[in-house]
């Protein structure tokens, strides 16, 4: 495990030339491998079986062990979450707009407009990552046919509250559960709400397939319509029923996304620990307030997110950032700016067709923290000490970036 360089803090910053607290840079993502031993008899297989992609033994398991885990009649692994999203919206016959959080990553917009979609960007709750209920109806004009919700940071979003708009006012209703999975809302897992939600098993998720995605759903025709869709427009029968694309998973990385369910457990006690080391830490820290689940059992504590009030810690979040940067600490922006002024969905100078204050402020204050099996306590304490020692040095950092 990658340990700090130094105990005591007490020390020159590396933005202004001291010696890195950190050898290796420690990752807000660090992959997470579980049992190699595991993955390499699977990799033997596949390579022994000569099936490495179209819907082979390792792909089919995979399925069905993550329909399983979500409550759901189905769950079809795809390349990528991005796809899963633009099959998901194509396979509903979305058409028109389709109302979403600007505050998620950029991906969430791009698979609208990739389906032919308007995206429609609604404000956060204030001081909290999940889409505002009351402004997604506010929105609703006679060009929209689905909400869109995200799941961000593993913390739901009002499930119940997006299911009342859409049933009253006749729109489809989707998760990005990129986040998600692994976590529950009310006691339910997720994976069965709305008519689908959309998994993401990328490499930095703390449950993987190297690259991935799944479509979880109860609706049936709509399980058929999406497994035509992800390849090339076949349906089982092998007749071509619609315009299609090639979005399957492959074998190899079905085999990493069984050898990642396996430790998922372990993975999660993990994050749940080290989300709890940080909350310890920092709860003293003036202007830092950890972006905290309202039921830690509910979520998989993927993320370690804190808000950095600028009035009271006496640094941005931006040049928290860089300090901890310079002592390879990779924290990131997740999720700024918001992607209400990203390309394609801004002006070329980054304005907004629609103001979203409480976007505006949560993008400018958010910092994601490193977690998962790859950190443990001294390098938590070593992270907590220097945002301490940023706060006591505030003033200098501003001035001519520290002593």
């Amino acid at each position: 495990m990658n340990a700090p360089a130094a105990t005591a803090i007490e020390r020159r910053l590396a933005i202004s030339g001291g010696e890195p607290v950190f050898v290796e840079p420690l990752h807000v993502g660090r992959p997470n491998v579980g049992d190699r031993a595991r993955l390499h008899r699977r990799l033997d297989g596949v390579l022994d079986r000569g099936w490495l992609t179209n819907h082979g033994p390792c792909e089919r398991e995979f399925e069905a062990r993550l329909a399983e885990h979500s409550g759901v009649r189905h769950c079809l692994a795809v390349a990528n979450a991005t796809l899963g999203l633009q099959m998901t919206m194509m396979a509903l016959g979305v058409r028109g707009e389709v109302l979403m959080p600007a505050f998620t990553f950029i991906a969430t917009p791009h698979a609208a407009r990739l389906a032919g979609l308007t995206p429609v960007f609604c404000d956060v709750l204030p001081g909290c990552p999940q889409v505002d209920p009351a402004d997604v109806a506010r929105k609703i004009t006679p060009r929209t046919s689905a909400i869109l919700g995200v799941h961000v940071y593993g913390q739901c979003c009002d499930v119940d509250a997006l299911a009342a708009i859409a049933r009253e006012h006749d729109l489809g209703l989707i998760f990005d559960a990129a986040h998600a999975f692994g976590c529950s809302y009310g006691g339910r897992a997720v994976g069965g709400f709305g008519e689908a939600e959309v998994f993401s098993f990328h490499a930095t998720k703390f449950a993987n397939a190297f690259e991935g995605g799944a479509i979880a759903t109860n609706n049936d025709a709509l399980a058929d319509r999406l497994r035509a869709l992800r390849d090339f427009g076949i349906e089982a029968s092998g007749r071509n029923v619609c315009l299609g694309m090639n979005a399957k998973l492959s074998e190899i990385h079905a085999a990493m996304g069984l050898t990642s369910l396996e430790a998922m457990d372990e993975i999660i006690a993990a994050n749940r620990r080290n989300a709890q080391a940080y909350r310890e830490d920092l709860a003293d820290v003036p202007g830092i307030e950890l972006i905290a689940p309202v039921d830690p059992q509910q979520q998989n504590a993927q993320y370690v997110v804190i808000r950095v009030r600028e009035e009271e810690f006496g640094l941005s979040a931006d040049t928290l950032q860089r300090v901890l940067r310079a002592e390879n600490i990779l924290a990131r922006r997740y999720f700024s700016p918001g992607c209400h002024r990203l390309a394609p969905y801004a002006g070329d100078d980054g304005t907004a067709a629609t103001p979203l204050p409480n976007t505006e402020t949560l993008s400018r204050d958010v910092l994601a923290l490193p977690t998962g099996t790859a950190v443990g306590s001294k390098q938590i304490d070593a992270i907590a000490s220097l945002i301490h020692a940023s706060r006591q040095r505030a003033s200098q950092i501003n001035m001519r970036g520290e002593e």
